[in-house]
């Protein structure tokens, strides 16, 4: 039997895999983006806080319809396919998967803690450890039973959110969605302080979405995307196994997606953006990304299909062969841009700024990941992740 406990070789990855993860890493910026440079209660009602007229709405509109929940969705549904595809190679290898893959994922969770509670409370990393040690349980099913379980855990989170509506109106929601004007200015003065100052919020925020929002709403969500990754994978969907009709169409569905997106912002204008609306207003998004991440994912492959040694396709893999190095560099960046103990920008940039700093971060980690995989197999922090998991260095330069 086989004992190399190394990284896949280069020459043995799917390319559509990591050109989607790429894809999906830099996308996810243009949202979380939100988070480092204004309070959190925007992400939630965009109206709270900071100028909402002129190209500032047309950059959080373009930004909801084409972002928000999509690019993460991806990047969980890739997660998901990717959980199978380690444990499926442990096993070609004659090693205990099962093992390896709870060492991984308590690195990964030990790394999202860290993230979370010394850098940003927005942290996905140990929502997708703990959700990672329960795929472990239904990696056998077959695609369809896998699928129906997926929509079980999707449905969760509406259900309880439409009964709320319906039951209690918008006060169910009220004190999120129109947070008091004084919680907005201290946060903002705690972002703009220095690390100390940010612990308060950010040690409360992070529990809060590690205990109570897991149980209550990322499990669901992340699990139930995580499940339809994995039927996916198992369908060939997420390895370019398809033909180029079965990937139009998933364009098209995307295109539907948009269209409920839009059609959520439409009726919650009209509805001027009130409390009662809003719990109806995020069933449209939470349906939409959904079919927009699916559209995502035919636009992608079908681009490598076409492109599939192109600058572009290069590029976007590259990304996504360094995305938890390229994840948490993002934080790095961010908070030494908005928080006070770097620039101190919290609260001071406008939503077309912050777009400007997204495409900014983008030029430095595009190349920086073409060029880092030249020399190396692999990005720092995946050569951490690797050498816990297997408890031994692993081999970081090509060649070696």
């Amino acid at each position: 039997m086989t004992r190399d406990p190394g990284p896949t070789p280069p020459s043995d990855r799917i390319t559509s895999l990591d050109a989607l993860r790429g894809f999906a890493l830099l996308g996810i910026l243009v949202i979380n983006i939100r988070v480092f440079s204004m309070p959190e209660q925007t992400l939630l009602n965009p109206t709270v806080y900071g100028d909402f007229t002129g190209l500032d709405y047309w950059t959080w509109f373009l930004g909801h319809v084409f972002a928000q929940a999509k690019f993460i969705t991806l990047f969980s549904a890739l997660f998901g396919a990717g959980v199978l595809l380690f444990v499926e190679s442990k096993e070609e290898k004659g090693q205990d998967a099962v093992r390896l893959h709870l060492r991984r994922t308590a690195v990964l969770i030990a790394i999202g803690l860290l993230h979370a509670y010394l850098l940003w409370y927005g942290d996905i990393l140990v929502t997708y450890g703990l959700t990672g040690i329960f795929l472990l349980f239904v990696r056998d099913l077959d695609a369809r039973r896998l699928t129906t379980l997926a929509g079980v855990f999707l449905l969760f989170v509406p259900a309880i959110e439409l009964f709320a509506a319906v039951s209690i109106g918008g006060e169910a929601i009220a004190a999120q969605w129109q947070p008091a004007e004084a919680a907005i200015r201290e946060q903002v003065a705690t972002y703009r302080g220095g690390w100390l100052d940010q612990m308060s919020h950010r040690v409360s925020s992070s529990f809060q979405r590690q205990t109570s929002g897991f149980i209550g709403q990322s499990f669901w969500r992340v699990g139930g995307v995580m499940l339809l990754g994995m039927a996916l994978y198992k369908k060939g969907v997420l390895t370019d196994e398809r033909s180029t009709a079965f990937y139009r169409r998933l364009v098209a569905g995307g295109v539907v997606g948009v269209g409920i997106v839009v059609a959520g912002v439409a009726y919650v204008e009209a509805n001027d953006w009130s409390a009662g609306a809003a719990l109806y207003w995020r069933q449209f998004n939470y349906v939409g990304s959904l079919l927009v991440a699916g559209g995502y994912v035919g636009l992608v492959t079908l681009f490598v299909r076409w492109r599939g040694e192109g600058l572009a396709t290069r590029a976007l893999a590259a990304v996504g062969r360094t995305a938890f190095t390229n994840y948490l560099l993002q934080t790095v960046v961010a908070t030494t841009i908005f928080y006070g103990h770097g620039l101190g920008l919290f609260g001071s940039v406008s939503r077309v700024e912050a777009m400007g700093i997204v495409v900014a971060i983008w030029a430095v980690q595009v190349p920086l990941s073409v060029l880092w995989l030249r020399y190396f197999r692999f990005g720092p922090v995946e050569w951490v992740w690797r050498t816990l998991t297997y408890g031994e260095a692993q081999p970081m330069r090509l060649g070696n």
